[in-house]
């Protein structure tokens, strides 16, 4: 079997010690690769040579629940109703707890309630009452704990259980047997279990209501795929749904439609809005041979297209997956918070006995032994610290998207927070890798659109790419092309050719030099050009200089702006190319690089960025994720400028879809902004659960004379989750305050 990429929704997970087990599994299984569990979608991305379904028995034999992902708008609204249906019950599953609990609470803080001794047959009716709100409001914890228990596991279910149902237990043993209990500890926790199972639904609920809202940027992809297209069949056009579209067939597209998939246009012409894929606002003119991308906006006419992409090969679906992926994956300072988690309950656990033993034995009664040991239970459910690091990955990566960044994995979006040194490939990264005529200067006063016409005449012969960007010159002109009577190629040197009984000489300064073509002060301005980092291309007309051209790659209109924005972030800008130094000396005066490495080969670039390593840098390295993959690779993030047309580039850690360099600086500021999230999340998380067990074990008892309340610390946890959920929410309102 060939290695493949499954995602699967994963149901029953409860804190960060179930990622652990889940991941556990899954790794255990043959064939299996790679294996990364994410608690905030709770979904999990699988690689290798295994079967959907062989990895759903793993997860449920694992004591979890567990189905594929397929079809990204299905399965985006089949996982949008399910956390909707969930949050709902949860709220019932809240509210019925809630109305036994804190009316049987209310009355016992007024003295409504009767004794155990003279009341058996009412406490026996609570007893019954709270048992059915157990059942009801808390079965999934019950169940949950027992799978756990079957597989030599523990989770967050696991302490609320043990806490609730001991409390439960023990109220009923003095309830049946008062007597057996100092008068002074005769006190029944019904009310405490129920208002715990309460609060701790209402807090998932709303913790599950916040979370949604981190889906957003998948969300917004998804809505960007018609749900239909105009499929030509047999010379009808028919309305069929997107998944029916077939490779090769015909789609018609009208104005103000989104562009079903993707496909080359065979005929007619149009403007499409490509916002979403470019950045740039201006719709793009396309006629036919131009390829068109699913989910772009079709503005004005009409056209048909051949469709050449569908399902998960267009480029909205490999975003989709880019985005989902990295979203689902593990910075470093996750996966050490998940080893933490694996062990922390079954800590909380020998905790938990340990201050049942000390109470029991050094304590006044058996009453506070129980209510210290149910308090430390429940205030130690690790849920805020599972959450702490996927929560902000999961909205870190989708504002990265959102400014036309995309993540692949976790770690390097913590890594691009540490970055102190930026390497560049000059060529489509810093300009705009299509050479354009830039200058044309006549020889002693002559007509340039005229020299530029005879040119391009020739040039069109030529399959240079020089020769290219002169014809291009002048065809945006208007220029009328004029018939020549012979051309001659001379590789490396330039062209000569016969029109209208006059020779025509194009190419370098030597070539012309050897026909015997005085050039006079064409010389000096070829120079002036070149310093510019221009390439000078000359003609001449019989034994006369006609003409100096000048062609250059085009800086991009906001490199200077971007590489500003990386300097005062701190880091030191180099270009590495393989152009010449003089050339690259030119482009990086004019946008503030701080130093060049040129002519460079490609297949050396790592080398040097091992080199910059070795000095102790951290560095990244920005190509076109083709000539560049060893850089790329090399480097501790590697950034691709993407066309739109291939964001899945494998060698990169990040690919910038807009092809602009501030993509470089919104990564790093994202970065910067989500690893300060996560730390302040795992503060509190810590911090929490540090000085909560403690407290909850009775450490403040002879000082205050009283030990905390066990619904006080569920109300304390459910809180805890909200705060982490919340905190990592606040990232969807960062803002780079870069252009773009």
């Amino acid at each position: 079997m060939t290695e493949q990429q499954i995602h699967l929704s994963i149901g029953g997970m409860s804190c960060a010690g179930c990622v652990a087990a889940v991941e556990k599994a899954l790794l255990a299984l043959p064939g299996v690769e790679q294996a990364t569990v994410s608690f905030a979608e709770h979904t999990a991305l699988v690689r290798g040579s295994v079967d959907a379904a062989a990895l759903i028995k793993t997860v449920v034999d694992a004591g979890y629940e567990a189905s594929e992902l397929k079809d990204l708008e299905s399965e985006q609204a089949e996982r949008e109703a399910k956390e909707q249906a969930h949050t709902r019950q949860l709220f019932r599953q809240a509210i019925a707890a809630a109305l036994v609990g804190f009316p049987l609470m209310a009355a016992g803080m007024a003295g409504l309630l009767p004794a155990l001794a003279e009341g058996t047959i009412f406490w026996l009716i609570v007893a019954g009452v709270t048992l059915a709100v157990m059942g009801y409001s808390g079965r999934h914890f019950f169940i949950g704990a027992w799978k756990q228990f079957r597989h030599h596991n523990a989770n967050m279910d696991t302490l609320i259980a043990i806490g609730t149902g001991s409390a439960w237990c023990y109220s009923l043993a003095i309830t049946l047997f008062p007597e057996s209990v100092p008068t002074l500890a005769q006190h029944a926790y019904f009310e405490a279990a129920a208002i715990i199972i309460a609060l701790i639904n209402f807090g998932s609920a709303l913790e599950m209501r916040a979370r949604g809202k981190t889906s957003e940027a998948i969300k917004r992809l998804v809505g960007m795929q018609p749900k239909t297209a105009r499929v030509v069949r047999e010379g009808q056009e028919l309305d069929v749904a997107i998944i029916e579209v077939g490779l090769g067939e015909t789609v018609r597209v009208r104005p103000g439609e989104r562009i079903p998939v993707d496909g080359v246009i065979i005929d007619g012409h149009s403007w499409v809005d490509e916002s979403m894929i470019s950045g740039e606002p201006l719709p793009v003119d396309k006629v036919k041979g131009d390829e068109v991308i699913g989910g772009t906006i079709n503005t004005s006419g009409t056209f048909l297209y051949q469709v050449k992409r569908i399902g998960k090969e267009t480029v909205l679906a490999q975003i989709i997956e880019l985005v989902r992926t990295a979203q689902g994956s593990k910075p470093a300072i996750g996966r050490l918070v998940d080893r933490v988690a694996g062990v922390f309950v079954p800590s909380v656990l020998i905790i938990a006995v340990l201050t049942f033993l000390a109470w029991y034995n050094f304590g006044e009664d058996l009453s506070y032994a129980i209510v210290a040991t149910m308090t430390v239970l429940i205030i130690a459910c690790p849920c805020a610290l599972g959450l702490a690091t996927p929560i902000s990955i999961m909205v870190g990566v989708g504002k990265a998207a959102e400014y036309g960044v995309l993540i692949r994995n976790g770690e390097a979006l913590q890594q691009a927070g540490k970055l102190d040194t930026i390497v560049l490939d000059k060529t489509g990264t810093v300009t705009e890798g299509r050479p354009q005529l830039t200058d044309i200067i006549p020889f002693r006063g002559a007509e340039p659109d005229n020299l530029l016409s005879i040119a391009a005449s020739v040039e069109a012969g030529s399959e240079h790419p020089l020769a290219a960007a002169i014809v291009a010159g002048a065809e945006e002109r208007g220029l009328e092309r004029l018939e020549i009577e012979s051309f001659e190629a001379l590789s490396g040197r330039g062209v000569k050719a016969l029109m209208g009984g006059q020779r025509i000489f194009i190419g370098t300064q030597t070539f012309l030099s050897e026909q015997g073509i005085y050039l006079g002060h064409l010389e000096q301005d070829g120079a002036r050009l070149a310093a510019e980092g221009k390439t000078p291309i000359y003609m001449g007309l019989n034994e006369a200089g006609a003409a100096v051209f000048a062609v250059a790659d085009p800086i991009k209109a906001d490199s200077a702006a971007a590489i500003e924005r990386l300097h005062s972030e701190g880091m030191r800008v180099i270009m590495l190319t393989g152009d010449h130094q003089e050339t690259a000396n030119a482009v990086a005066k004019q946008v503030g690089i701080d130093a060049v490495i040129a002519q460079v080969l490609p297949q050396d670039k790592d080398m040097h960025i091992e080199r910059l390593q070795g000095q102790g840098r951290i560095v990244a390295m920005v190509g076109d994720g083709i000539n560049d993959a060893p850089a790329l690779a090399r480097a501790h993030v590697g950034f691709a400028i993407g066309s739109g047309t291939d964001v899945a580039i494998a060698s990169a850690d990040v690919t910038l879809i807009r092809g602009s360099l501030h993509g470089v600086a919104d990564a790093i500021a994202i970065s910067r902004a989500t690893v300060r999230n996560i730390k302040q999340n795992l503060f509190g998380a810590f911090i929490y659960n540090t000085l909560g067990i403690p407290v909850a074990a009775g450490v403040l008892y002879p000082f205050i004379g009283v030990l905390l309340n066990p619904m006080v610390a569920g109300a304390a946890m459910a809180l805890s989750s909200l705060t982490v959920v919340s905190n990592a929410n606040r990232l969807r309102l960062f803002k780079t305050g870069g252009e773009r």
